[in-house]
C-alpha cells in the first residue's frame, strides 16, 4: 500500500482508467479493469520500476516533467491535474515549506492605491504582484475581462489564465504574443529561487505541458511597457486596447496596468460597457 499522498492518488486513477481509455487492448486475464503499472509506465515513457516507487511512496521527488508525462498518460483534467498537483505538494512538503521560505507575493492594497484606482475608473485598470495575480482592479476592468473569465478564480491569475483555462484562446486573438508577455512579466519580477514562484512554473508545467515549458526555458527578455493588443470580448466584439504599464517603486511587486481604447469602435464600445454616452472616452492610438 502506498505511504504517500501522491502515490494513493496515481495508483487510484491508474485502477479507474481503463485499456480502451488510452488506445490500449483489453486483452485476456485481467485482474483489474484498470491499466496495469507497466502500461501506465509505457505511455508515460518512464520505467516500471520507477512508477512502483513513486506508488510506494519511496520516491516523493519527481520532476514536473514526469508529472505532466503522467497526467498525459492518464489523460487527466484540468481539475484532476489541480488535484495532482496537490497531492505532489502534500507529499513532497512543499506545502509547509512555502508557508515561511519567503515573503509572499503580496496581494494587500494599501488605501492610497484603492483610491488611485478609483480615480481611474471607469477605464479599465488593474493592479498585479508579481506573480501576475489581480489584487485590485477598477469596475471598467471588471466589466472588460469578467465576461471572458478571467476574474473566475477565487484569486485571478493571469498565467494561469492563459495556460490553464481554455477560454484564453478565445478571449485573446494573440494568444502567443499575450503568453510570451507573461512569461517574460513574471521572471523579471520574481527570483529564480523564489518558492512560490517555482509552485506556480510547477503547476504550469502540469497542467499546460510544452505550451507553457517550451517558454519558460527560451532566454530571458524585457518584457513589454506599452503596445497594442486585441481582446474578443462576448458582448462587445473584438476591441484593441493601447496598453501602459507602470511599475511602483514601492517595495510590495505591484504593477500597474491601464488599458485604453486605440481605436474609435474600441472607445465607443467601452463607451457602451461603462453605460456612458459616446464619444466620453477618446481613442488614444489609430
Amino acid at each position: 500500500m502506498s505511504d504517500s499522498e501522491l502515490g494513493r492518488f496515481l495508483r487510484t486513477r491508474r485502477e479507474s482508467v481503463t485499456p480502451a481509455d488510452v488506445g490500449l487492448p483489453a486483452g485476456s486475464r485481467r485482474r483489474t479493469p484498470g491499466l496495469r503499472r507497466s502500461e501506465l509506465a509505457m505511455l508515460a515513457g518512464i520505467s516500471v520500476e520507477y512508477l512502483a516507487r513513486l506508488e510506494q511512496g519511496r520516491d516523493r521527488h519527481p520532476s514536473p516533467q514526469i508529472l505532466a508525462a503522467l497526467a498525459d498518460a492518464l489523460r487527466l483534467s484540468v481539475e484532476a491535474r489541480g488535484e495532482l498537483m496537490h497531492a505532489f505538494k502534500v507529499t513532497n512538503g512543499s506545502i509547509k515549506l512555502c508557508l515561511g521560505s519567503t515573503r509572499p507575493p503580496d496581494r494587500e492594497v494599501r488605501p492610497t492605491l484603492r483610491a488611485l484606482l478609483d480615480q481611474l475608473d471607469p477605464a479599465p485598470a488593474v493592479l498585479l504582484n508579481r506573480l501576475g495575480e489581480v489584487v485590485a482592479r477598477t469596475g471598467g476592468y471588471e466589466r472588460l475581462f469578467g465576461p471572458v473569465g478571467l476574474l473566475d478564480a477565487p484569486v485571478p491569475s493571469l498565467p494561469r489564465f492563459l495556460f490553464a483555462d481554455p477560454r484564453a484562446r478565445a478571449a485573446f486573438p494573440q494568444w502567443e504574443r499575450a503568453a510570451d508577455e507573461q512569461i517574460a512579466r513574471v521572471r523579471t519580477d520574481s527570483l529564480p529561487d523564489d518558492p512560490h514562484l517555482v509552485s506556480l512554473v510547477e503547476e504550469l508545467t502540469l497542467v499546460a505541458g510544452p505550451e507553457f515549458t517550451e517558454r519558460w526555458e527560451q532566454p530571458l527578455r524585457a518584457p513589454e511597457h506599452t503596445g497594442v493588443h486585441r481582446l474578443t470580448h462576448p458582448g462587445a466584439g473584438e476591441l484593441r486596447l493601447a496598453d501602459e504599464t507602470l511599475e511602483l517603486p514601492d517595495g510590495q511587486g505591484f504593477r500597474l496596468v491601464v488599458h485604453l481604447p486605440a481605436d474609435g469602435a474600441t472607445a465607443a464600445a467601452l463607451d457602451a460597457l461603462a453605460g456612458r454616452r459616446p464619444g466620453a472616452l477618446r481613442a488614444v492610438a489609430g
